[in-house]
Parts: C-alpha cells; sequence; structure tokens
C-alpha cells in the first residue's frame, strides 16, 4: 500500500468517523433535549392546525423509552428523573399498543374522576367552567381542513367571498388554573357522554381540543384512539411553540413556494396554556 492510498482511506475513515458523531449528537438532542414535530390533523384545533411545525421539548418530565427519536428504543416501564405534567399542558406521546406519535392535551392526573355529560368535561364531580366565544373564521387553503376532518360542515365565505371555517368556541378552565379554547361541534356525538373513569396511578387521561373530532382517551384502541388513560412512560414530551406553518401549497421543486407557503402569524406562537389566577386550585 502506497502512502497517498493509506492517506486517502485515512481521511475516508475520519469522513465516516465525524458523519457517525454529526448523527449520534443530534439523536441525542432529539432524544433528550428537544425535537420538532409535524401537525397531521384537526385533534387539536383551534390552538394547533394542520400543517403547523413545532418545538417539542423532552426533558419537563423526565425521560422514558418513549423520549428517544425514531421509537428506537424497546418498551420499558418508569421514567427517570420524572415529573409529572400540569393539566392543560399539550404532550406528544406513542401510542400504547402502536407507537404511533400522537399530540393531545392533558385533563386528568392519577387519581382523578374523569366524566364527559352533553360534551361537557367534570372532573372530581365538578363541572369544569365552559364560556361560550365568538365564532372563530380561519381561512381555508390545502392543510386546512385536515383530512378526514369533520370541520368542513362549519364552510362560509368571509365578507371578500374567500373560503372560511366559521368554528363554535368554548373556553375551558381546568382545575388549577389552566385555559384554553376549544371546538364544540354540537350534540350527537359519541364522545360527548363518557365515564365516569379514574385515572389509574401513573397514568394521564388525554384529550384533543376538538373535542368531536378528536381519537383521544374517550375512543377505542379499535377506533385509534388511545383507549382509555395513557401510562405516564409513554409520554416523550411537552409542546412549547408554534416555529413555522404552512398552508400545504409548498413544492419541493420550487423553492420560492416554500416562502409563499407560510402562514402568517403562527411562527412564534407559545402552546403553553394561560393560567386563569381566580381559578380555585388544589
Amino acid at each position: 500500500m502506497t502512502k497517498a492510498q493509506s492517506k486517502d482511506e485515512g481521511s475516508w475513515g475520519k469522513l465516516v468517523r465525524d458523519i457517525a458523531v454529526i448523527l449520534l449528537l443530534v439523536l441525542g438532542i432529539h432524544s433528550c433535549v428537544a425535537k420538532p414535530f409535524y401537525i397531521p390533523s384537526d385533534s387539536m384545533m383551534p390552538v394547533l392546525r394542520n400543517g403547523d411545525r413545532l418545538i417539542v421539548s423532552k426533558y419537563p418530565y423526565g425521560w422514558s423509552y418513549a423520549s428517544a427519536s425514531f421509537h428506537l428504543a424497546p418498551r420499558t416501564e418508569g421514567r427517570w428523573f420524572a415529573a409529572l405534567p400540569a393539566r392543560g399542558d399539550i404532550v406528544v406521546l406513542e401510542h400504547p399498543e402502536t407507537r404511533i406519535d400522537y399530540i393531545k392535551r392533558v385533563i386528568g392526573l392519577p387519581g382523578d374522576t374523569i366524566e364527559l355529560r352533553g360534551g361537557a368535561l367534570i372532573i372530581n364531580g365538578k363541572p369544569v367552567k365552559r364560556e361560550i366565544q365568538p365564532m372563530l373564521s380561519i381561512a381555508v387553503d390545502p392543510n386546512l381542513p385536515g383530512p378526514d376532518s369533520g370541520l368542513g360542515r362549519f364552510a362560509a365565505r368571509d365578507a371578500a367571498g374567500r373560503p372560511v371555517l366559521e368554528l363554535p368556541i368554548v373556553r375551558e378552565t381546568l382545575p388549577g388554573g389552566a385555559t384554553f379554547d376549544t371546538i364544540d361541534m354540537g350534540p350527537g356525538y359519541v364522545t360527548d357522554d363518557f365515564g365516569p373513569i379514574k385515572v389509574p396511578a401513573d397514568h394521564l387521561f388525554l384529550m384533543g381540543d376538538n373535542r368531536d373530532g378528536s381519537a383521544d382517551s374517550r375512543v377505542p384502541s379499535s377506533m385509534k384512539g388511545l383507549g382509555g388513560p395513557v401510562p405516564f412512560e409513554a409520554i416523550a414530551g411537552r409542546a412549547e411553540i408554534i416555529s413555522f406553518s404552512t398552508d400545504g401549497t409548498a413544492k419541493w421543486y420550487n423553492p420560492l413556494s416554500w416562502f409563499t407557503a407560510l402562514r402568517s402569524g403562527r411562527a412564534g406562537t407559545n402552546l403553553r396554556p394561560e393560567r386563569d389566577g381566580s381559578a380555585n386550585r388544589e
């Protein structure tokens, strides 16, 4: 082997090692610190829209098998440095059976009794505060409404004749003060009446903000729901902020469309719930 060949092989070896180190660093950051997340449905409307890109932090609740990106870790029980979420937090989780990523809001903590009657949420025997809000008008685009969405029934036109969704909004305030907007499509949905059910130890009860269009803890796993309260170790992280949002018109072969597809006003949206200081705290 000549000196030139040895040098070339050494250079290739160093390149491979450098790439491996970079990939390990990226995987470590994704798994332990934060990672991006894409919203593919309308189940968390009106707060989150199909086409939103988020930053999800991995450390607020400690770490578990679900923290590992790309579902690389085997399913195990427990968490390291565990800290329970607060009611109202938006969390990313692995479905306990399919390991598909879901995003939902924490409604019930261990020991809570959860019930819904006529779409109204009841926690530990007390109805959650609900306030009817003005209809919310959101522009229709290729990403909204999303696939298999029931929100198309609220299609309308604004004053300029542009297609919009006119959505019925109900603001909820959970015990502890977390307050946020939900969509209530009206009576007649099977998820309007549920429970009562007590959340077991080390489990969380999760729901989507689009209350009549979310496969969550109220929905059997056979119907793509979560099949009840979710084990704490299935939680992968907390949704923090919207990094950017696209309307579905971007084309990979047209760089200009990557910018024209951006929805204005979405980047930088804080996803931590507001806290009502007048609410009863537990």
